[in-house]
């Protein structure tokens, strides 16, 4: 899993001081028509870190995990991401994603196929789960930073 860390780290890097650069006023506004804002997709990477780091731990722990989905648009409505600082958002995104690089790191090899079923999902392996964490991340930072 170190090169699941190690890109992880790269990205947090790279992204954080282009966040951080763009423009308070348009972070409230929607990216799309009746889409989120970058406000919004940033608590939503914030929600995701969150989730992904008692996945990895309890993951870690256990011999198979068990985990619930989650209501994405509602943890963004009621977490009011809209009305929260922007650089708040971006630190706290930040912050989360580097110690998750640093919990990441230190995955044991044993553990890295053990099953993981989240909400109604497929079972997947913890590698897996870790890998496309960093991928959606990407997605998603993408389309902040106007990418994708």
């Amino acid at each position: 899993m170190k090169d699941v860390s190690d890109q992880l780290n790269r990205t947090v890097s790279e992204a954080a001081p282009r966040l951080l650069a763009i423009n308070t006023a348009d972070n409230s506004k929607p990216l799309s028509p009746g889409g989120w804002s970058r406000k919004q997709i940033m608590g939503h990477l914030i929600d995701s870190a969150s989730n992904n780091h008692q996945r990895f731990v309890r993951a870690l722990l256990q011999p198979s995990l068990e985990f619930p989905g989650y209501d994405q648009n509602g943890n963004v409505r009621v977490q009011a991401v809209q009305e929260a600082d922007w650089d708040l958002l971006v630190s706290l995104w930040a912050s989360y994603n580097c110690f998750l690089a640093h919990v990441l790191a230190r995955v044991p090899e044993s553990k890295l196929q053990t099953a993981c079923r989240i909400g109604d999902g497929d079972p997947v392996t913890l590698e897996f789960l870790a890998r496309d964490y960093v991928r959606h991340m990407i997605h998603h930072l993408d389309q902040i930073l106007g990418k994708g």
